[in-house]
C-alpha cells in the first residue's frame, strides 16, 4: 500500500463545475487519509490563462447559442482522434506539467478532466507516475482513453462496457460511482429543514435548480404557470450566483410567500434535495450522482448534445428521469408527475438503485494500492525514471 505521507497531484479544469468539484472531494479524502501533500492544479488555466478563459466562455455558451458547435466537437472528436488536429490538445500543458513533476515529484496523478497531456508526457519521457482517470459522467468519451492510463474509475457498468469495447483490460476499470460531497451521504432529519426554509411538510415541493447554465428560460413565467395550475404545490428556485435571475424572481416570492421561495447560492443544497418531490435540473454528472444519493426524481429540460444528453438518456432508460424537450410541455408534464404518487415513488426507487456510496473513499484507497503495485513493479524491473 502506498504510504499516506506520499504526494498526489490532482489535475482538473473548469469546464462546468463538476470536474473541479470532484477534484475537491478527492482532495478532502486524501487529506483525511493523511497524505503529506495534495497539489490541485487547473493545468490549462495555469498554462494558457487567456485561451482557457475564452474556451470556458465558449463552453458556457454551448448551453444556449452554441449547441451545434459543441455537438460537432463532442461527436466529431473520434473522427480526428489520431490526426494532426489533436496534436495540440496532446501537448497542452506539457511545460507546466513538467515543472510540477520535477518540483513536487508526485507519487500519483489523478485526472478529473480528460487531459491527454499526462499519459503523453509519460509516453514521451519514459517517466512512470501512476496515473488514474476519474470519469465524471454516466457516459464515455473517447478522449478519456489512452494506453498510459493505469486505471479508470467509472460511474456504472454501462461505462465499463464502453471501455471494454475499446480494448481496455477489465483489471484497469473499477465501477465506483462518481465522488460527491460527504453531506449528500449523511442522514438528516427533515422537519428542521422544512422549518429552516419556511416550507410546508404537507405540500409537495418542486425544486428548480435555475442557477446553472442552460437549465431553463422564462423561469418567472413558468413559476406563475405552476402556481395557477396547482395551488397545493410549493416551488423552491435556487438561483446560485445568478444575481440577475434572483432579482427578477424576488417579486414573485413576495406576491406568493407560501408558494414560492427564491434562494441564491445554497451551501447545504442537499437539504433541498431531501425535501423535493422532484427536481428540474441540468443533467450534469455530479448533480445526477447527488440525486441518486438522496433519491430525488429528476426532470431534465432539453439536454445539450454531448455528455449531458448522454447522461439524460441513461437516467431516462433507467426510469429515474423525465426528459422534456419543449418549453410549452414542461408545466403540463411536471404537473402530471406531481399528481402521480406511484410514478414519483417508482422514480425515487429507481434513481436510488443507481447510487454507489462512499465513492471517494473507495477510489483513493484503491489508487493507493494500485500506485504501490506499479511502483514495486517498476523498481523490480530496474526502472530509473520513476
Amino acid at each position: 500500500m502506498l504510504k499516506r505521507n506520499s504526494k498526489v497531484l490532482i489535475l482538473t479544469a473548469k469546464y462546468g463545475n463538476g470536474h473541479v468539484q470532484v477534484a475537491k472531494t478527492l482532495e478532502d479524502k486524501c487529506k483525511q487519509l493523511g497524505f503529506e501533500k495534495i497539489i490541485v492544479c487547473n493545468l490549462y488555466s495555469e498554462s494558457f490563462p487567456v485561451f482557457s478563459e475564452i474556451t470556458q466562455y465558449l463552453y458556457l455558451k454551448s448551453f444556449s447559442i452554441g449547441k451545434q458547435f459543441y455537438r460537432l466537437f463532442y461527436y466529431g472528436v473520434d473522427k480526428i482522434y489520431n490526426k494532426r488536429m489533436m496534436n495540440l490538445y496532446f501537448k497542452m500543458g506539457h511545460k507546466r506539467l513538467h515543472q510540477i513533476v520535477t518540483t513536487e515529484q508526485p507519487d500519483m496523478i489523478i485526472n478529473t478532466f480528460p487531459m491527454i497531456v499526462v499519459p503523453e508526457y509519460r509516453r514521451k519521457t519514459g517517466t512512470i507516475i501512476p496515473t488514474f482517470n476519474v470519469l465524471t459522467d454516466f457516459c464515455l468519451h473517447r478522449i478519456w482513453v489512452h494506453e498510459n492510463i493505469d486505471k479508470y474509475y467509472v460511474a456504472t457498468n454501462h461505462v465499463k462496457e464502453k471501455l471494454l469495447q475499446l480494448g481496455i483490460h477489465p483489471n484497469r476499470i473499477k465501477v465506483t460511482g462518481i465522488p460527491i460531497r460527504k453531506q449528500f451521504e449523511m442522514e438528516k432529519d427533515l422537519n428542521p429543514i422544512y422549518h429552516k426554509y419556511d416550507l410546508n411538510p404537507s405540500k409537495k415541493t418542486l425544486l428548480i435548480m435555475a442557477g446553472a447554465h442552460g437549465v431553463l428560460k422564462n423561469v418567472k413565467e413558468l413559476c406563475q404557470a405552476f402556481i395557477s395550475k396547482n395551488e397545493h404545490i410549493q416551488i423552491v428556485v435556487v438561483c446560485g450566483n445568478n444575481h440577475l435571475l434572483k432579482e427578477s424572481l424576488d417579486s414573485l416570492s413576495k406576491n406568493y410567500p407560501q408558494q414560492v421561495k427564491v434562494l441564491s447560492y445554497v451551501e447545504q443544497v442537499d437539504e433541498l434535495y431531501r425535501i423535493a418531490s422532484c427536481m428540474i435540473t441540468k443533467p450534469g454528472g455530479i448533480t445526477l450522482t447527488e440525486a441518486t444519493a438522496i433519491g430525488v426524481p429528476v426532470v431534465l429540460f432539453k439536454p445539450v448534445p454531448g455528455q449531458e444528453k448522454e447522461n439524460a438518456h441513461f437516467f431516462e432508460d433507467n426510469q429515474s428521469a423525465i426528459i422534456i424537450n419543449q418549453i410549452e410541455d414542461i408545466v403540463e408534464e411536471v404537473h402530471n408527475l406531481l399528481l402521480d404518487d406511484e410514478k414519483l415513488q417508482n422514480m425515487k426507487n429507481n434513481i436510488k438503485r443507481l447510487n454507489l456510496p462512499q465513492s471517494a473513499d473507495i477510489i483513493v484507497k484503491d489508487m493507493m494500492k494500485e500506485a504501490s503495485y506499479i511502483r514495486d513493479k517498476k523498481l523490480m524491473a530496474g526502472s530509473v525514471n520513476y
